[in-house]
């Protein structure tokens, strides 16, 4: 069995990103800020009517096991892509970033998933999914030895919209408790909060869950309240730790009694904020799995989602590691 720091379970996508207007949005009925999914025909309607645009792997949890990889920790990722030329450069992308990706690809239809990503000049984006061949991951697609081998398991809220997931994800969790490990997971978006509240609830309260990762809309989604403090005071009680970002007012980190607030990194423009919270969740493990202090993880998920918001695109182009140690966090 080979040991891992972050096993990191997710939706398999390749992002389309391009840069637009409020009106565009507004025209095209785009929820603002928000993971819409859609079918085939609404991905043709959209892609028709994009400006130039990149393609780049992404996908909520890679970009957190690439994030991993990056501090120069050992990464690993469950994901389901079609045998296709976007599933051939979603494997290239992650496996060349140092990350484990083993998953045998779907052969034939649905194609890989792809989400067209519209970024508005406040740096805000707003996703079109067209979920493909992630619908396909299953049971049968989980790796036992990385499952038990990995010291914490990640994966992505976005995954309870594919219904086979559900069992691979705990089928994981029972794998990574039985032997000593733990299970963390994003609440990746509040309208996939609103979809699925009970079930995020009870995978913390049952212990299915150990950390929660979240911002500040999703976990006042949560709990169905307007006030960040008491949200905050709740989840502090369901679950062993919570790690809640808020934009420019940095992010706040509750275990216990214990509350650690971190600073968000000053950064020189705001480009894109696709992949801010992967990347926090990336610093914040590669730190927690490495033995450092609650603090010392807040501020490499801080660095890391500072450094992905001032480029476009969701993974980053730097090395994390050489730019943590500039920073004096390694």
């Amino acid at each position: 069995m080979r040991d891992y720091d972050v096993l990191c379970i997710g939706n398999a996508i390749v992002d389309i990103i391009a840069q637009c207007d409020e009106d565009f949005l507004e025209t095209n009925g785009i929820i603002k800020g928000a993971m819409n999914l859609i079918d085939t025909q609404r991905a043709e309607l959209l892609y028709s009517r994009m400006g130039p645009a990149i393609e780049a792997s992404g996908g909520s949890a890679g970009n957190t096991a690439a994030g991993v990889a990056s501090f120069g920790g050992r990464a690993a990722f469950f994901g389901k892509v079609s045998n296709d030329p976007l599933g051939e450069i979603y494997t290239h992308d992650i496996q060349a970033q140092g990350v484990a990706f083993d998953t045998r690809p779907l052969k034939g239809e649905p194609p890989t998933a792809r989400s067209m990503i519209f970024v508005t000049p406040d740096g805000e984006r707003s996703m079109n999914t067209y979920l493909g061949a992630c619908v396909e991951l299953g049971p049968e697609d989980v790796e036992a030895d990385k499952a038990a081998g990995a010291k914490v398991t990640y994966f992505e809220g976005y995954l309870w919209d594919p219904p086979r997931a559900k069992e691979a994800i705990r089928q994981t969790a029972k794998l990574a408790h039985a032997a000593g490990r733990e299970v963390s997971m994003t609440l990746s978006d509040s309208f996939c909060v609103d979809r699925y509240r009970d079930e995020f609830l009870e995978l913390m309260r049952s212990g299915t869950v150990d950390i929660v990762f979240a911002n500040s809309h999703e976990i006042k989604s949560l709990y169905q309240t307007s006030s960040f403090d008491e949200a905050l005071a709740r989840i502090r009680k369901d679950c062993k730790i919570a790690a809640v970002t808020r934009s420019e007012k940095g992010s706040v980190i509750v275990r216990g009694d214990e509350t650690v607030t971190i600073q968000a990194t000053t950064i020189r423009e705001l480009v894109d904020t696709t992949g801010a919270g992967d990347l926090y969740a990336a610093g914040f493990l590669y730190g927690y799995t490495t033995g450092r202090s609650l603090k010392d993880c807040g501020d490499l998920g801080s660095l890391a989602a500072g450094l992905v918001i001032q480029q476009l695109g969701p993974r980053p182009r730097q090395n994390l590691r050489s730019e943590a140690e500039q920073a004096g966090l390694i």
